[in-house]
C-alpha cells in the first residue's frame, strides 16, 4: 500500500513562509522544525545525516522542489517537515529556485518505507497543477488537506480497514 504523506504531516512541522533564500539557511530552517518531533531521538545526529547526504549529490528534483533526506538511526519512524518559499531558495548548480522543501528522516533499517514515500511524493508533484495547489495553500492545515486530496486523486481513495468484530 502506498505511503500516505498526509498522515505523516503535522501543522507544527510546516512553514509556509521560509525566510532563508540560500540552500544552507533554508535547510537549517526547515529541519529545525523537526527538532521537537517525538520520533527524532537525536536532532544533531539527524541534522548531520541530512548534511552528509546533501554533500553527496543535489537533493533537487526539479520544478522548484527539493527533497533533503537522511536514512538514519536517529529517527524512530518516518518524519517529515515542509518549507515553502515565496521568493525561492537558491541551490548551487540548479537553474531555478526551489519553492518547496520536503525534509525527510527515515529509519536506516526501513529502506522500503523511504522508497515508498519518495515514490508517492514524486507522483504528487509531477503535475504542474498539483504543484500550484501546494504553492497556494494558505495555512499548514490547508496544505495537509491539499496533500490528502491529491493523494486520493493520484493513489485512489484511502481504503479503510474493515470494522473489527
Amino acid at each position: 500500500m502506498p505511503v500516505r504523506i498526509s498522515q505523516l504531516l503535522d501543522p507544527a512541522f510546516i512553514s509556509l513562509s521560509l525566510r532563508g533564500t540560500e540552500h544552507a539557511a533554508a535547510l537549517d530552517e526547515v529541519s529545525r522544525l523537526l527538532q521537537s518531533h517525538p520520533d527524532v531521538t537525536n536532532y544533531a545526529g539527524f541534522y548531520e545525516g541530512l548534511l552528509a547526504r546533501d554533500r553527496l549529490d543535489t537533493t533537487c528534483l526539479g520544478n522548484g522542489i527539493a527533497l533533503p533526506h537522511a536514512r538514519t538511526e536517529y529517527v524512530r519512524k518516518i518524519v517529515v517537515a515542509v518549507g515553502r518559499s515565496d521568493q525561492g531558495v537558491t541551490f548551487a548548480g540548479e537553474p531555478e529556485p526551489v519553492r518547496l522543501l520536503f525534509v525527510l528522516g527515515t529509519p536506516k533499517a526501513k529502506p522500503g518505507d523511504y522508497l515508498a514515500l519518495v515514490g508517492t511524493l514524486c507522483r504528487l508533484i509531477k503535475d504542474s497543477a498539483h504543484r500550484a495547489l501546494l504553492l497556494s495553500a494558505t495555512t499548514p492545515e490547508d496544505f495537509i488537506t491539499t496533500v490528502a486530496q491529491l493523494e486520493n486523486k493520484v493513489l485512489g481513495p484511502e481504503k479503510m480497514p474493515p470494522p473489527a468484530g
